[in-house]
């Protein structure tokens, strides 16, 4: 489960990094409002006509129950609405590979609210992660880039550095985004990655109208709604998977790796130059991600007793019966509601269901 918790968060970095340099493209067309509305439309609706037409949710998945509702809702006004809106108005401002090596600090603020807020287990190796990308992020954004040509560049926080700022802004909303959608991320990922797209995307294109805002022609909102499909949908999908696997603290370090992608595109796509800070910011974010990639979380713990309900096969945590015709034919993964017994055991682990405990 944490190899799938890892693969599944990098490739959604891998999606999400892309979408950046490509909605850049798209912001001088479009309105910051009307672009983060049709970036979470082309998600929710390409994965609701995916749901329509294969019929069925994926094997052993449940919906949405109860509070689940709440924390999504939540979820959506933060990560849905106000981060995709803030997002935009920085690239107006924020060389877009600068913009990209700065979405590492959404894996910063996600991690800092999943142990202070929200009480994940952390350990030195990741504050150590962390320290190294906020530093990159400091060079990145504090004063101009210095080219490697020589000189200092325009930008930075004395001139014009709201760009950075919102761009930093917009990670927070995306890291309370993250540890909410953390628990719910039992329910079917499709399930909440259509709904935050419909739910976010309706809401932003109405305020894009209100303000005056018109409908852009048909090429220019498909290209706007294919680049939210697979950069907010398909990524938002992998990365409920990770937060299902490892938790909301190493998801995020995991997805760090999403600016990277991004900047490298971007100095392909615009042909920006290649500066001393970014090179520096690049160097230091990458000895974070590392040092997250490379953990090894091992040690003797307690299970408490708990009850819950979610897809899971018949491992190690998982020994119960199924006696009654309530549970349905048994075929792996399965989703039922499930009794865990006590059990003390020692296994690499991270902070999934079943492993909340403290250090």
């Amino acid at each position: 489960m944490p190899r799938t918790g890892a693969t599944t968060a990098i490739l959604a970095a891998v999606l999400f990094g892309l979408s950046t340099p490509l909605a850049k493209l798209l912001v001088h067309d479009l309105s910051p409002w009307m672009l983060a509305g049709l970036l979470y439309l082309g998600s929710g609706i390409g994965l609701g006509l995916v749901r329509l037409l294969t019929g069925s949710r994926q094997r052993g998945e449940r919906g949405l129950r109860g509070a689940e509702w709440l924390w999504l809702m939540a979820a959506v006004a933060a990560g849905g609405v106000a981060g995709p809106v803030l997002l935009m108005f920085g690239l107006t401002a924020t060389p877009a590979s600068t913009a990209s090596l700065l979405l590492n600090l959404e894996g910063v603020f996600t991690a800092l609210l999943a142990w202070f807020v929200f009480r994940e287990g952390v350990d030195r190796r990741l504050v150590a992660g962390m320290a190294a990308i906020v530093a990159g992020a400091v060079v990145l954004s504090w004063g101009g880039p210095v080219s490697l040509a020589g000189g200092w560049g325009n930008g930075g926080w004395g001139n014009g550095g709201w760009g950075p700022a919102a761009v930093a802004a917009a990670c927070l909303m995306w890291a309370v985004d993250n540890n909410l959608t953390r628990k719910v991320s039992l329910a079917d990922p499709a399930d909440i990655a259509t709904i935050k797209g419909l739910v976010a995307g309706t809401a932003n294109v109405g305020i894009a109208l209100a303000l005056g805002d018109a409908l852009p022609a048909a090429p220019t909102a498909a290209a706007a709604m294919l680049v939210g499909l697979l950069g907010y949908g398909v990524s938002l999908v992998l990365f409920v998977v990770a937060l299902r696997h490892i938790g909301a603290a190493r998801t995020g370090a995991y997805f760090s790796t999403a600016p990277f992608v991004g900047g490298i595109a971007s100095l392909a796509i615009f042909g920006e130059p290649v500066t001393l800070g970014l090179a520096a910011a690049a160097v230091l974010m990458g000895v974070g991600v590392w040092l997250h990639l490379t953990e090894d979380h091992d040690h003797e713990h307690d299970h408490d007793e708990m009850e819950h309900d979610h897809p899971h096969v018949h491992d190690a945590h998982h020994r119960h019966h199924h006696d009654g015709p309530q549970d349905g034919p048994v075929t792996e993964p399965h989703s039922h509601r499930h009794r865990h017994g006590r059990l003390r055991h020692r296994h690499a682990h991270f902070p999934d269901a079943h492993h909340a405990h403290r250090h």
